[in-house]
């Protein structure tokens, strides 16, 4: 599958081999090592099927403007290129369509000769995680916004050899209704054509879209009236969310070793130790350097997080910037505003540790935390009791009478909250006991 269109090629189309590209700004504070994203970005290479041939990365005082990498830098870029007969360049960070158009514009000095028939492809890191998602996406949803976040990032670099992604990558003249490549008008170049396509269907998609973010708040609203906690589940990519949402309800969700394995939302139900029922809701992993096209696309998604009245950190804890990893969920969380609710820690994949000592040290850092192993199952029953331990410190207390008439009420209690003291009087069903606040509005 070719990255850079989008487009399903046969099986037996060989595999793309590239070289990566990282920089460093010295004077930008990034806890994220060059040579540490460099290995995550060939983690997304390999999820994408292309094969990392070789990679190189310079220490800049600020990234060059034109061409990202200093002049020399940009010349050993292209001999590792021929040296290792790379057709493709993939940048660790997002180039701006300047960037690109300079890159290629080398590139196609040095090959155009040497390789008519297989041109040097100029890629950064948000063509590829835009690949994989559109890889990934099962749903109708997943594909509207994976479509919405790729012509929003193609539209600024958009250049007469582009003109055809108009009719390839996303279908223009296909769903939705938007017609083909309409009639020139007057003085119209067949780029400006396109231009307006493509913003004609990023208007239909994000009218689509809005459509399942008016849909999504109204299951919202009728959980929020059921009393029906929600936890979301959180973390970085390919940290166990998916895994841990199996083991929990059995929700056979995909689960995979690679990067963006599961985008679609997935909401299951599941009783905790006392038996509350709450919905455990999995979303898209969080990745650093994750696209802002993306995150704008992924709104309504997103917006479960927010809207969730817990939040459900996983958290790999063998991989070896697990704190860094930490730190890129916790920013992303911030920039969703999804601050200020209670968050349970799940350090995951213990099964893989030696020596736990590591697991309970971690555990310090955080107030309420878990040590589990989503794939065997060890400390899910700590994690659940964690859980239902800082529900019930937001429950409000009950002492009340509930008419016999209303025998709906007394099993609403029981299924959403927990009952201390239960008899039968004169009046009807006294009970005693925790419940969630809309619960608890409902009774009196």
């Amino acid at each position: 599958m070719s990255i850079s269109t989008g487009i399903t090629l046969p099986t037996e189309t060989p595999r793309e081999r590239a070289v990566l590209v990282g920089i460093e700004v010295k004077s930008e504070r990034n806890p994220w090592p060059v040579e540490e994203s460099l290995a995550e970005l060939a983690q997304l290479a390999s999820t994408a099927q292309v094969d990392v041939v070789g990679q190189i990365y310079q220490k800049v005082d600020r990234v060059h403007s034109a061409t990202f990498m200093g002049k020399g830098k940009l010349e050993e870029l292209l001999e590792l290129i021929d040296g290792r007969e790379a057709d493709a360049v993939i940048f660790d960070d997002e180039l701006s369509p300047r960037q690109q158009r300079e890159i290629e514009e080398r590139l196609e000095e040095r090959f155009d000769e040497q390789w008519p028939e297989r041109p040097v492809k100029v890629l950064d890191r948000t063509t590829l995680i835009l690949d994989i998602f559109a890889r990934h996406a099962r749903t109708r949803e997943g594909a509207l916004q994976v479509e919405l976040a790729q012509y929003q990032y193609r539209l600024p670099r958009l250049t007469r050899a582009w003109t055809h992604l108009v009719r390839q990558a996303g279908g223009a003249a296909g769903r939705g209704g938007t017609g083909g490549v309409g009639l020139r008008g007057p003085g119209e170049t067949q780029l400006e054509i396109d231009r307006r396509e493509i913003n004609r269907r990023i208007d239909h998609l994000k009218q689509e879209l809005e459509n399942v973010r008016t849909h999504r708040a109204l299951h919202r609203q009728q959980r929020r009236k059921s009393g029906v906690p929600v936890v979301s589940l959180v973390g970085y990519t390919n940290s166990g969310k998916s895994t841990l949402l199996n083991t929990l309800s059995d929700a056979n969700v995909l689960t995979a070793d690679m990067l963006f394995a599961t985008l679609d939302p997935t909401t299951r139900r599941v009783e905790l130790p006392r038996g509350t029922t709450v919905l455990f809701t999995d979303t898209v992993g969080f990745i650093q350097k994750l696209p802002t096209t993306l995150v704008a696309a992924f709104r309504a998604t997103l917006e479960e997080i927010a809207e969730a009245d817990m939040i459900l950190h996983v958290v790999d804890i063998t991989h070896p910037h697990v704190m860094n990893q930490v730190q890129t969920v916790e920013e992303t969380l911030a920039e969703l505003d999804a601050t200020g609710k209670p968050v349970i820690t799940a350090l995951n994949k213990i099964d893989r540790l030696e020596n736990l000592t590591l697991v309970q040290h971690q555990l310090r850092e955080f107030s309420n935390g878990a040590a589990i192993s989503a794939l065997t199952g060890q400390g899910i029953t700590d994690l659940l009791a964690c859980v239902e331990q800082v529900f019930l410190a937001s429950m409000v207390s009950i002492d009340t009478v509930i008419p016999y008439s209303r025998g709906d009420l007394v099993a609403l209690v029981h299924e959403k909250g927990t009952v201390e003291h239960e008899d039968h009087v004169t009046e009807g069903t006294h009970i005693k006991g925790r419940v969630p606040p809309e619960v608890a509005v409902r009774l009196d």
